[in-house]
């Protein structure tokens, strides 16, 4: 049984803070079931975009584990903040996650899938 959306963003705020970081929900979704962007930035004003993988990425035996895809990098916000306007205007319902990681790897707070 997969966990609610709203369970997962405040597990995955936790670890951030855990871990020394800081982590703010920029938008918020449906509770039960919305898609899930997240937006880091490290300390020097690097910034990635991860959203949900393509559902040919999921393993048959995990099929509840929620995976992510990086969907932009680099120093340019504003072609990621027009991303995630365009996968609003879709689905009106995602929420959008911002984190600055700390010591803890962007990849152990999320499961990123490679393309």
């Amino acid at each position: 049984m997969r966990v609610t959306t709203d369970l997962w963003v405040s597990a995955l705020i936790r670890r951030v803070f855990g871990g020394g970081g800081f982590a703010a929900v920029m938008s918020k979704g449906a509770p039960e079931a919305g898609a899930v962007f997240v937006l880091t930035r490290d300390r020097l004003g690097t910034v990635q975009l991860f959203g949900p993988a393509p559902q040919t990425s999921y393993d048959q035996a995990r099929p509840d584990e929620r995976l992510f895809v990086r969907l932009g990098d680099g120093e340019d916000q504003d072609a990621l903040q027009a991303r995630l306007e365009r996968e609003r205007k879709f689905d009106s319902d995602i929420w959008v996650v911002e984190i600055e990681a700390g010591s803890v790897p962007v990849e152990q707070l999320l499961n990123v899938s490679l393309p």
